[in-house]
């Protein structure tokens, strides 16, 4: 069965680029967690660094999610909303700024081993560019590489989740696209290096989802960590999960199944004006819906299905089996 985990944050305030102060009251991180506890088959959340957990805060963290029954999936962290970034992270132009996010994902590995937590998910938002002829594109890509390797090889107890985003906030991002990402991870050549999915950031991506986990899973099961939201497939909307998608979120839901992946199913949304709490239940049933109705007997049709490829016949299964 799959593990179900939150964005600590989602419950929380969001805010978008018209206000920034959101549009709703920030609770305390203690009650950020007692949601997210009530929340039927949630069992674990993930925390940005110095949003929600800092050198100072982790004993404080650590005993709050005990309390709560709750394990903290993984560490994101910040190298995406500090004004440091601006200009890039692990390949910013700038030495002592890549030298500082170095230091700084160090720094999280010790926040997770303290907490006992399995994975770092690395989401490097800043480094990328928005002109033509304004990036030596081999050598920022280097830069990345080799730092992301530096870290994570002191650190083969921690793994390393990559995130791509084919954009924002730079108009271009180094880690765009499932493929690319791979071939990334597979030059860094480390164990404890692989790739999160985001559905979303693989919708605006023009992917298919079910395609990018086969392609991870069959190339050295990369395939790490899963954030799951929805979106219209222009922008990174961060939308309740099956809003929009709901027949790629039936392929998704069967090859992660079939690929055999057997991560955390996280949910990773932006309610600007939805409840929080509200938002994450209606993912979660959504993703449980799906999971219950492509039981062991629907599964194998399906898999006849796509091998015969009648897309009449295919088409009348899914409605059938989801709407009938």
């Amino acid at each position: 069965m799959p593990k179900y985990s939150v964005i600590l944050g989602n419950l929380g305030n969001t805010c978008d680029r018209f206000l920034s102060s959101g549009y709703k009251d920030v609770p305390p991180m203690k009650e950020l967690l007692k949601q997210a506890a009530e929340i039927d088959g949630v069992e674990g959340v993930e925390l940005v660094g110095t949003w929600d957990i800092t050198v100072d805060t982790v004993d404080e963290v650590g005993s709050l999610l005990q309390k709560h029954g709750l394990e903290c999936v993984s560490i994101i962290p910040d190298l995406f909303s500090q004004k440091r970034w601006g200009k890039g992270t692990l390949s910013a132009k700038d030495a002592a700024t890549r030298k500082q996010a170095v230091e700084y994902m160090r720094g999280c590995v010790e926040i997770a081993r303290k907490i006992n937590c399995p994975t770092l998910n690395i989401w490097p938002g800043q480094d990328g560019y928005d002109y033509y002829l304004s990036s030596d594109l081999v050598q920022e890509r280097r830069w990345l590489q080799e730092n992301i390797r530096a870290v994570a090889a002191q650190a083969p107890d921690i793994r390393f989740a990559l995130e791509y985003k084919p954009k924002e906030p730079r108009n271009f991002s180094f880690l765009a696209r499932a493929a690319d990402t791979l071939l990334m991870v597979k030059e860094i050549g480390l164990d404890n290096v692989g790739v999160c999915i985001d559905t979303g950031h693989g919708f605006v991506a023009g992917e298919n989802i079910g395609e990018s986990i086969v392609i991870l899973q069959q190339y050295g099961k990369k395939l790490f960590h899963m954030h799951f939201n929805d979106n219209h497939g222009s922008w990174d909307d961060d939308m309740i999960v099956g809003s929009v998608h709901f027949p790629l979120y039936v392929e998704i839901i069967y090859w992660l199944r079939e690929s055999g992946y057997d991560g955390w199913y996280s949910m990773d949304q932006y309610p600007y004006r939805e409840d929080g709490k509200g938002a994450i239940e209606a993912s979660i049933r959504f993703l449980q819906m799906v999971e219950r109705v492509l039981d062991a007997r629907k599964h194998e049709e399906l898999k006849t299905l796509m091998r015969e490829g009648d897309n009449v016949r295919t088409q009348n299964w899914l409605r059938e089996t989801f709407f009938k």
